[in-house]
């Protein structure tokens, strides 16, 4: 590490132009490229997938994004008024006319299914616009001029309400701006600021991590073109790249600036910084790549795009951390120190650093009262976790859109319009074999509009070649109805097993609804195992950086109470809506099946990067002086300043994210601020040191048989003797030696 450092600085303009040619060169590569992001979540063997893939292989033409534009007439009116049928065939037929658009089915044609899209009370009416490509697929342009021509309609026609909905639609409701990054990095700099004194230095994190994270953001994108990356996998890399770019690069500057103190010069503070902190960085951001490697244990592909692209972003701002940054440092030299801190260091020389002030006399608070701080920190971590045992996974849809936008309206006009469960109709798909199949095909929609829980059901629709047919059912529940779950199955296992009895039928229900509840299966299934996999990586690293067994057993024990807690939270604000509408994140609904993976992994990753922190300045303590209680004390006085200005950095940057728009990088965004919040202000500063008051020498503990056999290894090896001393600090030496134990400052 140490060689490294000293190329970067040796070399610190083509160290800098490296990176910004890296930079550059995605950037190009990436617009030149385009996206090619996935929106498809299925689950290769599940049920609903396979009801997708007999649809596509028997309707080739059924491929394109649906949408609906929705009205409403005021009292006087209905649909089927002069006027407003004037006006808003003439608006379908100008949309049908546009670039893009496949097809506009009105409710104004003739036939039963035009007039079944007009409600019972004849006000309100929808159309079906079609385009010709998947909605991730479909250009932003080509979806808002859909937009302004069914508007044009709604300004003709007075008193007429008019909405759209659907996944293309949705994409011009997307925040244009990156609003959410610019003002994570903004409450970022003002923090560092604050911590420093010094802008040079308060910069050096924040152009390190927007380098590396805007390298790993391009990156994602030519990666989506390999490999089926998740459409939310750029935002959640940047979220997750910022917060640790930003924490990482923090640390080695922290160290750097306590070298400067002591008297080092520029270019051997910042060697130190990178041979000491910077190879903690290198641990943690392992461990958190470790962590989010973990998906793919799940085999799931598009969740393995989302591992290796977060992975990405970690590894780039790793090494942006320990290459860019003391190029970086070199370049502003002195500077690092706020003018204050230089003109002490010119007028006295280099001082002991001495905890004091809070973080001392917090420390030696928990030494005197462990067992009620540590019962007091378990019951809030155990209150906020107590939301979590009512998770529910589901889909989030446009329903959970902010009350305000279009698609919102749109849901709600025709679930009012026709009932909730036009919103989320299931796809009963059948597999015909010859004439008598495709009477039972009738008889199976039949059974399907006497189910209990059916609002309707369509004719058995049959494709060119009478080979496959296919039954709309409405249910009368809302999609993240746990009434539509309940109906899912209830059709799988008693109403389609009964109808195809005695026929030669293949059938299989899918759906919105249906697809995800397949996968909340799939990943309910494999979570303990996944959990199982990253616990046991990350106790097998804690072993053998600090030789004990409860240090990684209490490690396991936080991370998984701050996930724990910060489900809670997730569950108490998206899906019992408490504040949901006030913040602008839309109304109450499920959890997307697939955060809990995400977090984990994310959550795992990042609680590591603290623990190690902490007790790693605890563990080089007790190797010196075999005393638990100062140990503990003098590692928790030492740490808990950097820990809570990492957090509150990481805090800013996560809660910046509910302002992207997306409902679920918000959920990310705020499932991960609860978390560090948690973990550093009630788990590492409170809950971990109380515990190893009580548990004393224990906490050190490891078999003998097991110490011969680990390999030693060294996370952050203690700092170096400056080489050349001034005369202040040659005297002052020996009592910074006497009162100042060395101390990790990532």
């Amino acid at each position: 590490m140490a060689a490294i450092a000293r190329w970067c600085m040796r070399h610190r303009l083509a160290a800098v132009l490296i990176w910004l040619l890296a930079l550059g060169g995605t950037a190009a590569a990436a617009v030149t490229a385009g996206t090619a992001f996935s929106t498809d979540y299925e689950v290769p063997g599940t049920e609903s997938s396979r009801a997708h893939a007999l649809l596509r292989e028997g309707f080739p033409g059924q491929g394109g994004d649906t949408d609906t534009i929705v009205w409403r007439t005021p009292a006087h009116l209905t649909a089927r008024s002069p006027g407003v049928e004037q006006r808003m065939t003439r608006a379908l037929d100008t949309i049908a006319e546009l670039p893009g658009v496949g097809s506009v089915a009105g409710p104004y044609g003739p036939g039963p299914e035009s007039a079944a899209q007009i409600s019972t009370d004849g006000r309100t009416a929808y159309a079906v616009v079609t385009f010709d490509r998947q909605a991730d697929a479909v250009p932003t342009a080509q979806a808002e001029a859909v937009v302004a021509a069914a508007r044009n309609a709604a300004t003709e026609a007075d008193g007429v309400q008019v909405e759209l909905g659907g996944r293309a639609i949705g994409l011009t409701e997307a925040p244009k701006a990156h609003l959410a990054e610019v003002i994570g990095v903004a409450v970022a700099a003002l923090v560092l600021f604050l911590a420093f004194g010094s802008l040079a230095a308060s910069l050096l994190p924040i152009a390190t991590a927007l380098v590396s994270v805007g390298t790993a953001y391009f990156g994602i994108s030519l990666l989506g073109h390999a490999m089926a990356v998740a459409d939310f996998a750029p935002m959640l890399g940047t979220l997750v790249g910022l917060g640790v770019g930003i924490d990482y690069a923090l640390f080695i500057v922290t160290r750097h600036r306590k070298a400067l103190r002591r008297g080092m010069g520029v270019a051997e503070a910042a060697e130190q910084a990178v041979a000491t902190t910077g190879r903690a960085v290198v641990f943690a951001g392992a461990t958190v790549c470790i962590a989010l490697l973990g998906m793919l244990v799940l085999r799931l592909s598009f969740l393995n795009g989302v591992a290796i692209a977060a992975s990405l972003t970690v590894v780039l701002t790793v090494a942006a951390s320990v290459t860019l940054l003391p190029a970086l440092l070199s370049y502003i030299g002195m500077s690092a120190l706020s003018r204050r801190e230089r003109r002490r260091l010119a007028a006295d020389g280099p001082q002991p650093e001495l905890p004091t002030g809070f973080a001392a006399r917090w420390s030696a608070f928990v030494e005197r009262h462990p067992k009620k701080l540590g019962l007091l920190a378990a019951a809030a971590m155990a209150v906020l976790a107590l939301p979590t045992l009512s998770l529910h996974l589901g889909t989030s849809d446009q329903g959970n859109n902010p009350a305000t936008s279009t698609t919102r309206q749109a849901y709600d006009l025709l679930a009012d319009g026709f009932g909730p469960g036009v919103n989320g109709p299931l796809t009963v798909v059948a597999r015909l074999d010859g004439a008598g199949d495709r009477i039972a095909a009738e008889r199976l929609a039949e059974a399907l509009r006497g189910a209990e829980g059916v609002a309707s059901a369509g004719p058995a629709v049959l494709n060119r070649s009478g080979d496959t047919a296919v039954v709309t059912v409405v249910p009368e529940s809302a999609p993240q109805s746990r009434a539509t779950s309940d109906l899912v199955a209830h059709l799988r296992e008693d109403v389609v097993p009964a109808a195809r009895e005695g026929t030669g039928m293949e059938v299989h229900v899918g759906g919105v609804t249906a697809g995800y509840d397949d996968f909340a299966d799939v990943i309910v299934g494999k979570l303990p195992l996944f959990v199982g996999v990253v616990i046991a990586l990350g106790c097998v690293l804690l072993l053998l950086a600090f030789r004990s067994i409860g240090i990684p057993l209490k490690a396991a024990a936080m991370n998984v109470a701050a996930v724990a807690s910060s489900f809670g939270v997730v569950v108490a604000i998206f899906q019992w809506g408490w504040g949901s509408e006030l913040m602008g994140l839309g109304s109450a609904g499920p959890i997307e099946p697939f955060l809990p993976v995400i977090m984990v992994s994310v959550l795992f990753g990042l609680s590591m990067d603290y623990q190690v922190f902490l007790v790693s300045r605890m563990y080089e303590e007790w190797l010196e002086t075999g005393d638990n209680r100062r140990a503990v004390r003098v590692g928790l006085a030492e740490t808990s300043r950097v820990i809570n200005s990492a957090a509150v950095i990481m805090i800013s940057v996560f809660l910046a994210f509910v302002l992207s728009g997306d409902r679920i990088i918000a959920m990310f965004g705020i499932a991960l601020a609860a978390a560090v919040a948690l973990d550093a202000f009630v788990l590492r500063t409170l809950l971990v040191p109380a515990l190893m008051h009580l548990l004393g020498g224990a906490n050190w503990w490891l078999p003998a048989w097991l110490e011969r056999r680990l390999p030693r290894i060294s996370i952050e090896p203690p700092e170096t003797a400056p080489a050349a001393a001034l005369p202040a600090q040659r005297t002052a030496a020996p009592a910074q030696d006497d009162a100042e134990p060395a101390a990790p400052s990532h």
